[in-house]
């Protein structure tokens, strides 16, 4: 199921957006004004010292091998796929639509490399 929301303008980073494209967001429930305010906020992770491990670092790992969905095409043809928390695998040679396995090539903080190691049969 899709619902269209709007977001006012003033609360979009303007290069962050493309005009007609699908992003994924989360809508999240905050308390009432009504409701007391029993709750601590949580210390920072600055203040704690740890992070959270399940969102440190990359969510994924050099040779790893996976199924993706090639969402669009980058500046320069390249495939795009998203994974966990919006990290991004660009795929050169995938073109939208097509759900190749990859294998992990290059892993940086904000993206990764891969190469199609089985092409998706629908494309056959």
């Amino acid at each position: 199921m899709n619902t269209v929301i709007e977001v006012p303008s003033s609360e979009v980073d303007h290069e962050a957006l493309t005009a007609n494209e699908t992003y994924r967001v989360a809508l999240l429930d905050s308390p009432s004004s009504t409701e007391p305010a029993t709750q601590q906020e949580p210390e920072s992770i600055a203040a704690r010292g740890t992070m959270d491990p399940s969102s440190a670092g990359p969510p994924i790992d050099e040779g790893e091998v996976r199924d993706v969905t090639i969402e669009t095409v980058g500046d320069q043809g390249d495939g795009i796929a998203k994974v966990e928390r919006g990290y991004v695998v660009i795929v050169p040679g995938a073109q939208p639509g097509d759900e190749p396995t990859v294998e992990i090539e290059q892993v940086q903080e904000n993206v990764a490399f891969a190469s199609i190691v089985d092409t998706d049969p629908r494309a056959l």
